[in-house]
């Protein structure tokens, strides 16, 4: 405000427009300059320790970190144009009405239009959950493209009129005195409060709207995957008929003995958690017709036979995750790589598998394809389960016992990680924020340091001061966040329901313990400006200024 009053002073008394537009660019260009060197000297310095950081669950190297040419002549020539445009933009109510702004006449209000934008984007977010989007993929990906940008941009146009109305809202319901000057010069000039804050709208929204969605698409992989109780198998896959695997992947061992299984069976019904025990018994020669259940079928091409093995019909109604046999048989055939191979985990339970005539006697006198153990799905159970087939001698397989959960699991650590990185996003732009409204907050006090020593003078309190300055600053961070969390969780709904095709999914506990220290931080930078507003206050300011 100081600064656009110079200017105004300077425009009364004889300087042109392109003058006072010259040296504001000149003194926004120079600053930009200084901060650009600095910003690349923190780069290089931080760049090899920040390397090590595993923010997507593993370190970079350094290389990974390096800026190209392009990338350094864009930000090194780009800042400093961006800060001369802006700096021009800025002196528009200057040119406009310089006698205005040295008599410190208050803005006009934002309008209530400035939300327009934001719900308009929401409107056709919501459009397509209710009709559709368009069947090409492209068309699809432009179609929410454009909301989510038009959402954010919203944002940033709404910003301002939404400081002002809680302002004005925090007017019109407090009576403490401190709170009311708060109120009233938040109200005066919101586009000054929020602008400080504009920044953390976009880092809000968009991280948000990041980690809502990767939760949400965990969620679906589980339970698109496998159901829950095919999710709790643990399963001991020794053999594999190698139709379903790649050169890269190990070598299975084959069929384990016959004779130790039995025993092996009766431990694992022992072990606390474990509700069933289906061993697969190998049968050679043995196969499922590649039309069975459509398991053979890969495309366009001819169904072929599928490698099967033979499962007891009392072990299999143990493990209903697995299928069921055809009424009265003992015995039935069931693919030889199981889960490993043809078999879905999603669908596995409604298959009745064909009958074959292999005597229960004959059983236990053939090699084990697999050993599948139904578990109440806690982890002491799987565990458990699993560390029982560790140790059994003759049945290692190539990968150790797993669950379907596991493979799900390794298919979202991606997610995961980018997750991760999200939530340090939103750990790092909140004290970020809470800087630059500490810097914001400094300049207003310098402004200010005669009005608030006139009101020290007059037997105001110096905490009836800070809660001013308090509230002044916590205020649009705290509606700032609130907004852009709240519009985040509600396009990522939306998304959910268009582009995923399953309800959305809170995140977990992380996001909002991140989010709330990460406020928290904000808030203590600013109360670090406190010990100034004692320094600038004194009865000698008054007297001087």
């Amino acid at each position: 405000a100081r600064r656009e009053q110079r200017f105004a002073a300077m425009r009364l008394v004889g300087a042109t427009r392109r003058q006072v537009s010259l040296l504001a660019a000149t003194e926004s260009t120079a600053a930009a300059i200084l901060g650009v060197a600095a910003g690349f000297g923190i780069f290089f310095l931080l760049r090899a320790p920040v390397a090590g950081i595993p923010f997507l669950g593993e370190p970079f190297f350094p290389a990974d970190m390096s800026l190209s040419l392009p990338d350094i002549l864009a930000v090194a020539i780009g800042v400093p144009v961006a800060a001369a445009v802006a700096a021009r933009l800025a002196l528009r109510r200057v040119h406009i009405s310089p006698l205005g702004v040295a008599r410190r006449t208050t803005p006009r209000p934002p309008q209530a239009w400035r939300v327009v934008p934001l719900l308009a984007g929401l409107a056709e977010l919501g459009f397509f959950v209710v009709h559709g989007t368009p069947a090409s993929p492209g068309a699809e990906i432009w179609a929410l493209l454009s909301g989510f940008l038009l959402i954010i941009v919203g944002l940033v146009i709404a910003g301002p009129w939404l400081t002002m109305a809680a302002a004005r809202v925090l007017a019109r319901r407090t009576s403490h005195p401190g709170a009311l000057i708060a109120a009233r010069r938040l109200a005066d000039d919101p586009r000054a409060a929020f602008r400080a804050v504009s920044g953390l709208v976009l880092a809000l929204f968009v991280t948000t709207v990041a980690v809502v969605s990767i939760t949400t698409q965990d969620a679906k992989n589980v339970t698109t995957s496998a159901t829950p109780a095919a999710a709790a198998v643990v399963t001991d896959q020794l053999a594999a008929s190698g139709m379903f695997t790649s050169p890269q992947e190990p070598t299975a061992a084959g069929a384990g003995p016959a004779a130790p299984a039995v025993s092996l069976v009766a431990q694992l019904r022992r072990t606390p958690g474990v509700q069933g025990v289906a061993v697969v018994r190998a049968d050679p020669g043995l196969a499922l017709p590649g039309t069975f259940d459509n398991l053979g079928t890969f495309g366009a091409g001819p169904s072929v036979p599928i490698p099967a093995g033979v499962i007891s019909c009392a072990q299999l109604a143990s493990v209903p995750a697995l299928g069921r046999c055809p009424a009265g048989a003992t015995a039935a055939a069931f693919p030889e790589d199981g889960f490993a191979g043809p078999l879905d985990a999603a669908t596995s339970a409604g298959i009745t598998w064909p009958a074959v005539n292999v005597p229960a006697a004959r059983l236990d006198t053939l090699g084990v394809d697999a050993i599948n153990v139904g578990t109440n799905g806690s982890v002491p159970a799987v565990e458990r389960a699993r560390t029982v087939l560790e140790n059994a001698p003759g049945y290692s397989a190539p990968g150790g016992p797993s669950t379907i959960g596991d493979v799900i699991s390794q298919d979202n650590s991606a997610n995961n990680a980018y997750q991760q990185l999200a939530n340090t996003v939103i750990l790092v732009s909140l004290p970020i924020a809470g800087c630059t409204l500490a810097a914001a907050i400094a300049a207003g006090l310098a402004d200010r340091k005669r009005p608030f020593s006139l009101l020290r003078l007059t037997g105001a309190r110096l905490a009836t001061l800070r809660r001013v300055v308090a509230l002044e600053s916590a205020l649009p961070l705290l509606a700032v966040a609130a907004v852009a969390i709240g519009t985040g969780f509600a396009a990522a709904a939306e998304y959910a329901s268009v582009a995923q095709h399953h309800s959305m999914v809170a995140p977990g506990a992380a996001y909002y313990l991140l989010a709330a220290g990460g406020i928290l931080v904000s808030l203590g930078i600013i109360a670090a400006t406190f010990p100034l507003l004692k320094r600038i206050t004194g009865p000698e300011v008054a007297r001087n200024e």
